[in-house]
Order: C-alpha cells, then structure tokens, then sequence
C-alpha cells in the first residue's frame, strides 16, 4: 500500500488557518469534501471528534493522524495539512502539532485502516523529512515530498 493510493494533491493543505482542534479537524474534512465531493463534510468531522474523545491522535514531535471509519465508503481516503504557527492538539509530547494527516475507512476495512496508519506513522518519524515538509512552500511541493518518501524501500 503506498500514500498516492487514498492521497490525492487536491487534499492537501499548504498553510492551514486553523488555530484550535476543532478547527482542524473541520478543515481537514472541508479538504476531504472539496477533493471527494461524495463524502459530507458534518459525518467526517463527528467520525473524527468521536475518536478524538478516546485519547489525542497527536503522536508527538509535531504530528497527528486524526483517523475514523466511515460507512457507506468504498476506499480509504485522507487530507494533509500544514500548521506553520502550530496547535495544540493535546499531543503525547505536549508539544504544538504542525503536521496533520487525517484518515478515514470503509467501515470495515481494519486491515487496509491499520495499514495506512503504520505506515504514515514510520514515514513521520524521519525529522528531516518532516523539516522538509514545513519548509515546503506549495500543497503541490508538500504532495510530492510526501509521495517520493513514500516510495523509498
């Protein structure tokens, strides 16, 4: 499974405005929506609101993958946005989040939905690929670091 697979550069975002989680979390979705018109934009923020109540997403050194499983779906899709101020997303570390990756599945797809998660979680941890991406001035330059980091062995 690669990231240009549920991906798509109209779902990224270059220089998000959002200055709270709840704004995040609606601004990730409005990207969702904008990029697949198919999905509404109210269920994916609930979907992502109510695993948020079950503890942060925010993993740590800048980086969160709000997530959530969506019926009536037929693939995996996600969003990618960039914070240059940062925000407080109640991360492990305690520090601002920066980088967001929002994840949503067919209702039940564990496997795929796992998968995806693992995978941009490894692919996040490199601190120079996630310095590359908050210097990357376009959502285009942010989508082809992502999708050429992702094809590494």
């Amino acid at each position: 499974m690669r990231i240009a697979e549920f991906l798509s550069p109209e779902a990224v975002i270059a220089d998000m405005q959002s200055r709270t989680k709840p704004e995040v979390l609606r601004e990730l979705s409005v990207t969702l929506v904008r990029a697949h018109p198919q999905l509404q934009e109210e269920r994916l923020v609930e979907v992502l609101k109510e695993r948020e109540k079950l503890g942060s997403t925010g993993i740590g050194e800048g980086v969160a993958i709000p997530h959530g499983k969506l019926s009536g779906m037929t693939q995996l899709q996600a969003a990618f946005g960039v914070s240059r101020a940062g925000v407080d997303f109640e991360a492990i570390d305690g520090k601002p989040t920066h980088l967001f990756f929002a994840l949503v599945a067919p209702e039940n797809s564990a496997g795929v939905h796992l998968k995806a998660l693992a995978r941009i979680s490894r692919l996040f941890k490199n601190p120079r690929f996630r310095a590359s991406i908050l210097e990357a001035p376009t959502a285009a330059d942010i989508h082809a670091l992502i999708i050429q980091e992702d094809a590494r062995p």
